[in-house]
């Protein structure tokens, strides 16, 4: 007997109706809010502020040094901010939620909150330039515009955007409150195992934070163009299904159907082709047809004539 749990991995037998989130009032004042913060850290770290500071006593503090029996754990545990193992991971599960809904969405919310994942911190990565404590020249410098890559930490943007579109996709309040507190667990761990490893600055997973948060708030203003690409992909499915059947309907060249003889023109044909009035050549599928039954007619051996019995012979 088949369990609850067994029965909801099924197909749905139809696209459920599921309500994509809307750019509301206080969804629009968090992206405001959040979009003021990051600026005012990057504003922070250009003027070499306190927050440099607090920068540089945490990196010589060297965590890493302090409690050195993490190291091996958070050496595996800051891969769920790495963007590869972690794109698999979710995208396998929201590949079956997408076979399962009969619906693209989740995967194409996947991809465009990764696109903008990679343009905006990728962006502001190469543009700000800053090196990270390992190769830090002067001590109390903000290190900015060096050459370097990672101010925002990629980690912990990766983290809060790939673990943080589960909750978005949820689809109910429950489900969207625990995968929240997951997502937000695991990405402020893997910004703080970045910080203790010590390949970022305290002030890069702050950043981190803010820059993966802007692209899930953000998420709304992209739901029009994810339908449209989802109502174009099916579109261009059923045109091409619909070639296949045409290709599966289309007969093998060089065969030429035969007309199917009922029996009465069968016996007309033979009637015709007796009495010589019948021209093979204005009906050449009757002909056809007479001289196939005609190969493959029995042949009649004539009898023989029986030799007249002779009478009882009479003794003399």
């Amino acid at each position: 007997m088949r369990t609850d749990i067994f029965a909801r991995l099924d197909r749905e037998p139809e696209p459920p109706k599921i309500v994509a989130p809307r750019m509301s009032r206080h969804r629009a004042a968090l992206f405001g809010g959040t979009l003021a913060f990051y600026l005012a850290i990057v504003f922070a770290v250009l003027v070499t502020s306190w927050l440099v500071a607090l920068d540089w006593k945490v990196m010589l503090f060297r965590p890493y040094q302090q409690w050195p029996e993490l190291h091996a754990f958070l050496d595996y545990y800051v891969v769920l901010g790495q963007r590869g193992p972690t794109a698999v991971m979710v995208a396998c599960w929201l590949g079956w939620r997408s076979w399962r809904q009969h619906t693209l969405r989740p995967l194409l919310v996947l991809g465009t909150s990764l696109l903008l994942l990679n343009v905006t911190v990728g962006a502001v990565k190469l543009g700000l330039g800053r090196l990270g404590p390992h190769y830090a020249t002067q001590i109390g410098s903000a290190e900015m515009f060096a050459g370097g890559d990672i101010f925002p930490s990629g980690h912990t943007a990766n983290a809060v955007v790939t673990w943080g579109i589960l909750a978005y996709l949820a689809t109910t309040p429950r489900a969207r409150r625990y995968l929240s507190a997951v997502s937000a667990t695991v990405s402020l761990g893997v910004g703080l195992t970045t910080v203790y490893i010590g390949t970022h600055w305290l002030s890069d997973v702050v950043l981190g934070w803010a820059a993966g948060l802007l692209i899930l708030l953000a998420l709304p203003w992209f739901e029009p163009l994810i339908a449209r690409a989802e109502s174009w992909i099916f579109d261009v499915r059923e045109q091409w299904r619909a070639r296949r059947r045409a290709v599966r309907q289309v007969r093998a060249p060089g065969v030429v159907p035969q007309p199917v003889l009922l029996p009465q023109s069968i016996a007309a044909e033979g009637a015709a082709l007796a009495a010589g009035t019948g021209t093979p050549a204005a009906h050449p599928h009757l002909a056809t047809g007479a001289r196939a039954r005609a190969h493959h007619a029995p042949t009649v051996c004539p009898e023989r004539p029986q030799p007249a019995q002779a009478g009882p012979m009479t003794g003399g």
